[in-house]
């Protein structure tokens, strides 16, 4: 097996979950996913399909009318995407993963801002990249970007930045006009721009088009920008395994026979299932980023009046990024979570070096009152950690 694959870490967050999974006394917030099922609409457009005998395969880039009511959704957020930009993947993890096969190579450099999901800056790795990583700071609890300490790490040699934002774990979320400044930056020094912005809908500050900022807002369609997206965070279809890219024109031939050589293509009645997903977004979304506003309102203050805990509320996501004062290997301390409180929370360390001593708690929890037992579980742990240490 290749050196780049046998250095790859474990999942940290998987190392938490395996110490619980199968446990009916552990309240899990460990995964990025809601408890909710997905709508009954989209699972009934997958079940019509199937009951209609579409079980073979489609077009590379996906069913057309997909890429058209991509196209069309994406075009109501942003100025017009052409459906003819749009390549349907295998989940987003696909998504991102094609992005990189498609452009890094060996010995190339590559620069990330983290804290950030594991598996952006494992995917260059897998192609031999070198990864370099910018991080993000935290002030009070929030995460904040050093902009000109990232436009000093993106150097003509850089071939790819990869940003996610709004951010998992942290919350953190770019502006319009730091986005600006990224992309002119990256047009001096020729590099491309991977922005992961599945979580855009997610987003719970006013904005006329109710999304987070978007590098498809300031780009033109030949920019070095790839848009990765999926449906699994705004449409509740995390196990359905849809996403999609957004790509410049010139990147869509490659892009079609690299999914060849991954996938072929995603399943046609999962594709079904995403146009109803489109079709009924306006009864899904908004309901949706509602809820989720609502549970972070609900956690976010509980966890604040614990002693101890430094945590902001996320302008974007679904999750509480929250520092521990006093533990600082967060994997040691999930896993006691784990075991002795009944709690699943996903470390810190997983997701950069700079973010040991925090945990990440996904609150897209369909009872909020889930979120408040949680709080009452962590209390009582932090409470017997104390006595035991005097």
């Amino acid at each position: 097996m290749r050196q780049a694959i046998l250095d790859l870490e474990a999942s940290k967050i998987r190392e938490v979950a395996n110490a619980g999974i199968g446990r009916d006394d552990v309240l899990a917030f460990w995964f990025g996913e809601s408890d909710e099922v997905t709508p009954e609409v989209v699972r009934q457009a997958a079940i019509d399909s199937l009951q209609r005998g579409e079980t073979f395969y489609a077009h590379n880039l996906g069913l057309p009318e997909l890429r058209e009511a991509i196209a069309g959704y994406a075009s109501t957020l942003h100025p017009r995407i052409d459906a003819s930009r749009i390549a349907v993947t295998s989940g987003g993890v696909n998504a991102l993963m094609l992005a990189v096969q498609a452009l890094v190579d060996a010995g190339d450099e590559v620069v990330a801002v983290t804290p950030v999901w594991p598996n952006l800056v494992a995917q260059p790795a897998i192609m031999g990249a070198t990864v370099r990583t910018v991080a993000l700071k935290p002030v009070n609890g929030e995460w904040t970007l050093d902009l000109d300490a990232l436009r000093a790490a993106i150097t003509p040699r850089t071939r790819l930045l990869i940003v996610n934002a709004p951010n998992n774990p942290t919350g953190w979320t770019l502006t319009g006009d730091e986005q600006r400044a990224i992309l002119d930056h990256c047009r001096q020094t020729g590099t491309w721009i991977l922005a992961d912005e599945v979580y855009e809908r997610l987003y719970f500050e006013p904005t006329p088009n109710g999304c987070a900022p978007s590098f498809l807002d300031v780009a033109a369609p030949d920019d070095r920008l790839v848009v990765a997206h999926s449906f699994s965070k705004s449409f509740l279809m995390t196990g359905w395994r849809l996403g999609w890219l957004v790509l410049p024109p010139a990147l869509m031939d490659g892009m079609g026979k690299l999914i060849e050589f991954n996938t072929s293509c995603a399943s046609v009645f999962t594709q079904r299932a995403g146009v109803a997903a489109i079709q009924h977004g306006q009864d899904i979304t908004p309901r949706v980023v509602a809820h989720l506003k609502a549970c972070r309102d609900v956690l976010v203050p509980l966890l604040a009046a614990v002693p101890g805990v430094q945590v902001a509320p996320a302008k974007g996501g679904m999750y509480a990024f929250f520092k521990l004062d006093g533990f600082d290997d967060s994997l040691d301390v999930a896993k006691r979570l784990v075991t002795e409180a009944g709690l699943g929370l996903a470390p810190g360390s997983a997701f950069a070096p700079e973010a040991q001593g925090w945990l990440r708690w996904c609150f897209a929890s369909k009872d909020p009152q889930r979120l408040v037992e949680g709080v009452r579980r962590l209390r009582t742990w932090l409470a017997a950690e104390s006595k035991s240490i005097r």
